[in-house]
């Protein structure tokens, strides 16, 4: 069995604080990435503080360090609505950053809308994307677990809801156990809109960090399950880890329940 490491709190002074040093972290982890490998993968989230994190990145002066035609962009989850909805993650992440950025059109990879050629469900979605992951996906040496077929993330960035559900992984829906496929369909979301398409938990534990960025008091008792390492079925985001490091990125309100390492 792989032994991983444990979790990391980090508690900011407030939700724009953690806005923006997790945009900090994020960038400074890809001028440290682009100075062994190329490309880099990285993981996508939505949400308040997801979409504020990217307007921060937008900003920051360390942008323009960063040589984006080796970065590609992905997303953990997507709401299944046409293109250019405004509740979809990727419209919000144009708007807030990408459109901003000097980075191939290639290099950014959209779940499928629901108004794509070919894409009638949130499962041929789904298919689609597994075949775009596959496609960048690692190559492992013989005799290595091979994994998913998917890249290997330099980090995947993952918001969390009140409930404690990390990308479209609600507690207690069936998407929670497949394990078989990199992406599912999902539908009968507590959360509208009812259908999304998400990452499964292979791909979620192949990423080397996993950070879970969240603020705010409706989500502190959800952090201290998470950090405490609940059950996956009934908190999602216990189950979020990385290969080398998994952080959690908090606010003084989400981490208020969270006992004191003193």
């Amino acid at each position: 069995m792989t032994t991983r490491p444990g979790r990391l709190a980090v508690v900011h002074p407030d939700a724009a604080t953690v806005a923006s040093a997790t945009a900090a972290r994020l960038l400074l982890l890809l001028l440290d990435g682009q100075a062994t490998h190329r490309p880099l993968h990285v993981g996508l989230t939505g949400g308040t503080v997801g979409i504020r994190t990217l307007r921060e990145v937008a900003t920051s002066p360390l942008r323009d360090a960063v040589d984006w035609t080796g970065v590609h962009l992905w997303w953990g989850d997507e709401r299944f609505l046409p293109t250019g909805h405004p509740d979809r993650n990727e419209t919000q992440a144009r708007e807030a950053l990408l459109e901003a950025l000097p980075i191939p059109a290639g290099n950014i990879h959209a779940m499928p809308a629901a108004d794509a050629p070919g894409i009638a469900t949130p499962e041929d979605s789904a298919e689609a994307y597994a075949t775009e992951l596959g496609s960048f996906a690692a190559e492992h040496e013989p005799g290595d677990d091979a994994g998913p077929a998917v890249p290997t993330f330099d980090v995947l960035l993952l918001g969390m809801g009140p409930d404690g559900h990390v990308a479209s992984l609600f507690p207690g829906h069936e998407a929670l156990t497949v394990v078989d496929r990199t992406v599912v369909g999902v539908h009968g979301s507590p959360k509208p809109p009812p259908e999304r398409v998400s990452l499964t938990w292979p791909v979620i534990e192949a990423a080397l960090e996993v950070w879970l960025v969240v603020a705010g008091a409706d989500k502190a008792e959800a952090a201290a399950r998470g950090l405490a390492g609940d059950d996956i079925v009934s908190t999602p985001a216990a189950g979020a880890l990385g290969r080398r490091r998994t952080l959690w990125l908090l606010d003084v309100e989400a981490a208020s329940q969270v006992p004191s390492a003193d």
